[in-house]
């Protein structure tokens, strides 16, 4: 496999194909003993989960009835905003996965669960579970992979409207559940598309996601306010939802982001994946193509266990609860074939994923390249290239790969002495 990114090094030229087969083998073989060891104590715990959260926002919402006073509107609004992440993150994201199908129990099961979300289970399952595990970090098939309204990789050609990326990014952050909702019917697609000439596939799911975000926006903006009216909570009520909401996408993008987006990640080209990949070679893409979260217990509980982001897209099946289990035996895996396990603390993911996205807003070369006293040249290289035609953004890039080859050369040195 050949990552977009031009590389000097492969970071998988050490390994032979019977190397990646081997590694293939021992991961299937961490994925059948959790398995095998799947049982009661498993059940208990997703039950439990459920459990509390539906107790945390059955309460928060009780307490928001009395929204007009300030503690109750502090308390309600943090308890139903953690009460929408649990539900999201480690509920319905890891149910619908089927991690939890084996349990049999049809009111815990991929074909039955629907979150509380604007975008529809069936149709973030197909989008989600079908394409962007089957095609992980695989530019122009994993969608997921700055959800096409963002520059990923250097390798993709720069346009000037790419500057304001880092803006519809935050944007896509606020709204996420609809951002996702959007994308999950391939919108922008579709809606070039002749009307006449759309799917009809399309047309039944774009009519489902707008009656779930009729079904969401009516519980959170009116039954709710509605019932807090009598005790003059009418809108502190509605503010807490939206800010509830609001808490729970911000969140929801930032663990998504730091999954596969922060520097050091690995994106594909389709023509270096084989038409038929093996599942070695797809074990290694996952591994290469995702990042973890360090932290507490209680950090993993709140991203659905994402934070073992490496793990999950290995054995997106298996019980989240287990992901702390396989992660050491999944490390070892790395050491033994020397890669990259991708982890770092929350803060510094997050800071890393949104340096990414205004590096590559940005042309190749131009924040690298760029400091204190030669700003008001970058400035007016930028401008260029903002505004000149494609020739003069050509010669402008030239001028940049230029600049980053004797910064280089010069980092080299200074590390050399």
């Amino acid at each position: 496999m050949t990552v977009v990114s031009k590389k000097s090094e492969s970071p998988i030229a050490h390994l032979s194909p019977e190397d990646v087969e081997e590694l293939g083998r021992e991961l299937d073989a961490i994925r059948q003993e959790v398995l095998d060891a799947r049982g009661g104590s498993d059940a208990a715990y997703i039950r439990k989960v459920i459990d509390v959260q539906r107790k945390l926002e059955l309460g928060s919402r009780a307490v928001l009835l009395a929204s007009a006073f300030p503690p109750a509107f502090v308390a309600g609004t943090i308890g139903l905003s953690i009460a929408k992440i649990l539900e999201n993150m480690e509920i319905g994201h890891n149910v619908m996965h089927g991690q939890w199908d084996w349990m049999r129990d049809p009111k815990i099961h991929s074909t039955t669960w629907e979150w509380d979300n604007a975008s529809t289970a069936e149709g973030w399952k197909h989008s989600h579970n079908e394409l962007h595990h089957t095609y992980t970090n695989i530019i122009g098939k994993d969608n997921d992979l700055g959800y096409g309204i963002m520059r990923v990789d250097e390798d993709q050609r720069w346009y000037p409207f790419y500057l304001a990326q880092p803006v519809w990014n935050f944007i896509n952050a606020c709204f996420f559940e609809y951002g996702i909702a959007a994308y999950d019917l391939e919108l922008g697609k579709n809606l070039k598309t002749p009307k006449d000439k759309r799917p009809e596939s399309f047309k039944k799911s774009a009519r489902a996601t707008l009656a779930k975000i009729r079904k969401q926006a009516t519980k959170d903006y009116v039954v709710h306010p509605l019932l807090s009216a009598p005790t003059g909570s009418l809108l502190p009520t509605l503010a807490a939802n939206f800010t509830a909401n609001l808490v729970r996408n911000l969140w929801s993008h930032s663990v998504i982001m730091c999954g596969h987006f922060p520097e050091g990640v690995e994106t594909y080209e389709k023509a270096a994946i084989p038409e038929k990949e093996t599942r070695g070679e797809w074990y290694l893409r996952q591994m290469l193509g995702s990042a973890n979260i360090s932290g507490s217990k209680a950090m993993h509980l709140m991203t659905g266990n994402l934070s073992h982001q490496i793990e999950h897209h290995l054995f997106p099946d298996l019980p989240s609860n287990r992901y702390a289990e396989v992660a050491p035996k999944v490390k070892a895996l790395f050491d033994k074939y020397e890669l990259n396990y991708h982890e770092a603390p929350l803060v510094a993911q997050v800071y890393s994923a949104w340096h990414k996205v205004v590096r590559l807003s940005l042309p190749n070369g131009w924040l690298e390249t760029t400091n204190r006293s030669n700003l008001p040249g970058q400035l007016k290289l930028l401008w260029a290239m903002t505004t000149g035609d494609r020739k003069v953004r050509r010669v402008a890039q030239l001028r940049l790969d230029q600049q980053a080859r004797r910064l280089a050369a010069a980092r080299k040195v200074e590390k050399a002495a």
